[in-house]
């Protein structure tokens, strides 16, 4: 069976690590800030719709 690593020792040579971390950060900051614009609305909605 082949030996298995990640990205903080080696890897598969023939993966892009650095690409995959910077989509990876880059799908957290879209959910974080997906999220906050959801609360944006529901407290706008609150606020007028009350």
């Amino acid at each position: 069976m082949a030996k298995q690593t990640n990205g903080a020792t080696g890897g598969h040579p023939a993966m892009d690590y650095p690409a995959h971390e910077r989509t990876y950060a880059n799908f957290i900051r879209g959910s974080v800030w997906g999220i906050a614009a959801i609360i944006v609305v529901l407290v706008l909605m609150a606020w007028f719709l009350l």
